[in-house]
């Protein structure tokens, strides 16, 4: 091997692990994007400024201007949720539904139906979690699992699923030519496969707690008492049914309307179907709102794109392609290792999935791989590594939310949100190895 690719790898793997501990240290993710994207340029063979000017700010803008509006209108739909009471009634609405002997699976499911929806997943953890701390208390569950109950619910088989109008599902479709339902029915039973492994290992888990004498214990700053009025959970649904069925009927080979405005057009039902709920009617304040959280949370992922987009320039690129698609075995193998993996290091699935998928989607495609079955593989796989612990969403919900400590957490987090997606993304990979007509 060359020299100079031998220096380029170098500068990629070192640039990888800088890109991990800075952003565990809680460095800001563009002077780390930045940072190793140097690094990158200067190992790889790039000109310093065609590196930063071309190759890092193309993708940074790039992955802009293909999913700003999906960023935008799932923000917007988010805000109208929280703001109405939405989200927290379409939860409400379930756990009462599954009653108290299946409390526990309750918060889960709820998590996942809301966004399964379209609502973002910080919207639902924030919306359900005051229900989770009711239901933890009066079935007298460990308050310590409720952040490994709501991010199992958000993040892994809901998040991947086919249908969902995620970002997880559009960034595979915008890079491979493919829909939303793309890989259906292997991807349905992967992720329900997801949910019941994890199901049964999170009530196991809070079982074996409470046999060894774990009980509930509330926190100074927990509130059990919400006044807010909510509206009727079914009427608050029909908004994500809505958008679900606009963005996935087919009539005559195309969607009824494109992701973006299918999402857009269910936040509108939110607003006025649960018009009067509604904790204030400034909806020009709060439309401002979601587009300032909008433009910080695309922004972040692009700023890892742009990453991406530098190693894709680097001499030793096409090495550590052919080195992923020499792997043995199913191509798909491949497929998911390099995306969960490319996760893991962005600590982001949607981060991992806008560097994976326009990097390694045509490669797969070119060996004649399905694109339905590269979709889905992607969009599982990259749920796994994704959840360690330098995630912001998962810092966010376990600290800031949930108020609880990584030490006291993390460990069933990482069960139900690293080891059951990984598995789950084995079992894609041996379903669309099986069964790759499927549609």
């Amino acid at each position: 091997m060359d020299v100079s690719v031998v220096i380029s790898l170098i500068g990629i793997l070192v640039s990888l692990g800088l890109l991990v501990i800075l952003i565990m240290r809680g460095v800001n993710i563009y002077v780390v994007a930045i940072l190793c994207s140097i690094i990158v340029a200067l190992t790889g063979g790039i000109n310093l400024y065609d590196g930063l000017k071309e190759n890092y700010m193309g993708g940074f803008v790039g992955f802009f201007k293909s999913n700003f509006l999906i960023f935008l209108t799932g923000t917007i739909m988010g805000k109208a949720y929280e703001v109405t009471n939405g989200a927290k009634s379409i939860a409400k609405m379930i756990v009462d539904k599954f009653g108290p002997s299946m409390a526990l699976i309750s918060i889960p499911l709820a998590c996942g139906i809301i966004s399964y929806g379209g609502v973002s997943v910080f919207v639902a953890s924030f919306a359900v979690f005051p229900i989770a701390l009711e239901v933890f208390k009066q079935a007298n569950y460990p308050r310590r699992f409720i952040p490994a109950a709501l991010t199992f619910g958000c993040s892994t088989w809901a998040m991947v699923a086919p249908g969902a109008p995620q970002i997880h599902n559009a960034i595979p479709a915008a890079a491979l030519g493919t829909d939303l339902m793309a890989g259906a029915i292997n991807g349905f039973v992967s992720s329900a496969f997801i949910l019941i492994l994890g199901s049964i290992i999170l009530i196991k888990t809070v079982n074996k707690a409470r046999l060894e004498g774990e009980n509930f214990v509330a926190k100074p700053m927990d509130v059990f008492h919400d006044n807010a009025t909510y509206p009727s959970g079914w009427l608050a649904v029909i908004p994500l049914i809505l958008t679900i069925l606009l963005i996935n009927i087919k009539i005559g080979g195309s969607t009824l309307v494109p992701l973006e405005f299918g999402v857009f057009l269910g936040s509108v039902a939110v607003i006025i179907l649960l018009n009067k709920y509604q904790d204030n009617h400034k909806i020009l304040f709060n439309l401002g709102e979601a587009c300032k959280q909008s433009v910080v949370s695309i922004s972040n992922t692009c700023a890892v794109v742009g990453f991406g987009a530098v190693v894709k320039a680097t001499i030793a690129f096409p090495v550590v392609i052919d080195a992923m698609i020499s792997i043995p075995g199913s191509p798909l193998v491949g497929v998911a290792i390099g995306t969960t993996v490319i996760a893991g290091i962005c600590g982001s699935a949607s981060g991992g999935l806008g560097i994976a998928a326009p990097l390694l989607g045509p490669a797969y495609l070119a060996l004649g791989v399905p694109a339905a079955a590269i979709h889905r593989v992607m969009s599982i796989s990259s749920a796994a590594l994704d959840s360690l612990p330098h995630n912001g969403y998962i810092v966010t919900v376990t600290n800031g939310l949930c108020n609880e400590s990584h030490k006291d957490a993390y460990g069933l987090i990482f069960w139900l949100t690293v080891v059951v997606p990984a598995i789950g993304s084995v079992v894609a990979v041996i379903l669309f190895s099986m069964f790759p007509a499927l549609p």
